[in-house]
């Protein structure tokens, strides 16, 4: 070799090194970023798991029942040394009571804003007119209040509701801004389930959160994962490190994924079977026993679990099944275990009926009737290649029409999906039909890569061509990212209209 070529091999060969060096030392930083979060035998079960308060409701001279929410911003020592974590909620410092109604009667919820910012209230699950839903055309100022008024018309169900503001939902649900709807009707009633709130039947409502140093909540995003903000500690109904005393032979939990990107695998310590008898839009036609419950953000689960005298058992979140491998996996939750709350069962236990095999008949909805097939694919930050637009109308639906969608998710990516407005039946996945979990009315499923979901909708009873409902990824930082969509419910041989202008409600709206 000649001696003018030495120094170009040398300085190659530092190249070589330096991009070498460079390259462990980013993999060594992604591992720690992407290091599993594992709280199992961890957490000191030291607080009894708060348990919302029914909200108080008061029937007006038109017969309607009433609510009056007031969403601020408070405070919360939420580990019990003195540091308070600035926060938000619904007449309280961090989410807020339980609403709950009954089928066939006329509700009104007066929402008074007193935050700094525009929020609005959506009501997650709930069939209602779209200027009722509270997405993002329905702001509400700072100082003004809304009062949208409704008749619930559908089953008894686990519901909730939270913020909806375009751009600003992932910010105030993290906030705290959030809480539980349960809807009852006669068919409920009848069946021998545990239904003494707060009692034998218990709001679960969990939320994982990261703290600074001075116990503020962290929102700094993993950059490999992309799919928003993973916390390491566990709040249950704003609890940290909960237990519950269970003084009866079986417990209800009405588990709520209320967390802005994280998804779950519900189970217990010991891997004792549970009868699951509702999801998302209500009670299953046959229970279903299972030893595990995955739930992505926004999905809930009515749970019925048997307990013995005296025992300790731990309700956990193994790793959940997310589609996908390697760092990808770890780095959007899909290898952490979590410990979420304990069960404490008295020595003597009141006794109770097991969990009925036949629960509620199903009215199946028939894809053969469908009138069109819709097909929407996640990728990115957007539905179909289109990013979410306050002023477009992505299609119309006709009221009282069946339809089918076929909804995919076309990256790698984790994604799950939402619809406002209508509950729907799941027709298949990746061509095979839906496991037990899933054969139930649902508004909220998780999308696994490459796995198309079919399902079934029907438009009934609610209109506008101008107001519209909402389509998306229910995780927040996504949707808040543009991977929303919006359709209308016209009558018959209407055609779209155009979204509203204005950007908030009033006092008098």
């Amino acid at each position: 070799m000649s001696t003018r070529r030495r120094p170009l091999v040398r300085v190659l060969i530092g190249v070589l090194v330096a991009v070498l060096v460079i390259g462990v030392d980013l993999a060594g930083g992604a591992w720690a970023l992407t290091r599993p979060t594992d709280t199992v035998g961890e957490v000191n079960f030291a607080h009894p798991l708060a348990v919302p308060p029914l909200a108080p409701s008061r029937l007006d001279e038109r017969g309607r029942r009433v609510f009056d929410m007031v969403a601020d911003e408070g405070t919360r020592d939420f580990h019990g040394d003195g540091r308070l974590t600035a926060t938000a909620g619904f007449d309280s410092g961090f989410l807020g009571p339980t609403l709950r109604a009954k089928r066939g009667e006329q509700v009104q919820v007066n929402v008074v804003n007193r935050l700094s910012q525009d929020t609005n209230v959506h009501w997650h699950g709930m069939h209602l007119p779209a200027r009722m839903d509270g997405g993002p055309h329905q702001l509400v100022r700072p100082e003004a209040t809304w009062s949208p008024t409704w008749r619930v018309n559908q089953p008894a169900a686990t519901l909730w509701y939270h913020p909806h503001p375009h751009g600003a939902t992932e910010d105030q649900v993290y906030r705290g801004l959030a809480g539980m709807f349960i809807l009852d009707d006669d068919r409920e009633a009848a069946l021998p389930l545990p239904r003494t709130y707060g009692v034998d039947d218990v709001p679960v409502i969990v939320q994982d959160r990261s703290f600074s140093g001075s116990g503020q909540f962290d929102k700094t995003r993993n950059a490999f994962a992309g799919i928003g903000v993973l916390g390491d500690t566990l709040l249950v109904n704003g609890t940290v490190g909960p237990y519950l005393d269970v003084r009866t032979e079986r417990v209800r939990l009405r588990l709520l994924n209320a967390s802005t990107a994280r998804t779950y695998d519900f189970g217990f310590s010991d891997d004792r079977p549970f009868a699951l008898v509702g999801t998302d839009g209500g009670l299953l036609d046959r229970t279903a026993r299972l030893t595990r419950v995955r739930l992505s953000p926004g999905e809930r689960a009515e749970v019925v679990v048997d307990v013995r005298p005296g025992e300790r058992v731990t309700l956990r979140s193994t790793p959940p099944d997310l589609g996908i491998g390697g760092l990808s996996r770890r780095s959007a939750g899909g290898a952490d275990r979590f410990d979420v709350l304990q069960l404490r069962a008295a020595d003597t236990l009141t006794p109770a009926p097991p969990a009925p095999d036949d629960l509620v008949p199903m009215d199946r909805l028939d894809p053969g009737a469908a009138v069109t097939t819709r097909r929407m694919e996640f990728k990115g930050r957007g539905i179909n290649g289109r990013s979410m637009q306050m002023d477009r109308i992505d299609f119309a639906a006709t009221r009282g029409a069946t339809e089918v969608w076929e909804v995919v998710n076309s990256d790698g990516a984790p994604h799950n999906f939402h619809v406002h407005d209508v509950q729907f039946q799941l027709v298949s996945v990746a061509g095979a039909p839906p496991p037990p979990e899933l054969a139930g009315w649902k508004d909220t499923i998780f999308l696994p890569p490459h796995r198309p979901m079919r399902i079934v909708l029907r438009f009934a009873d609610h209109s506008d061509p101008n107001l519209p409902y909402m389509y998306h990824c229910h995780l927040l930082w996504h949707e808040d990212s543009g991977m929303m969509g919006q359709f209308v419910v016209v009558d018959p041989g209407q055609a779209a209209g155009r979204p509203p202008t204005h950007s908030g409600h009033g006092d008098h709206d």
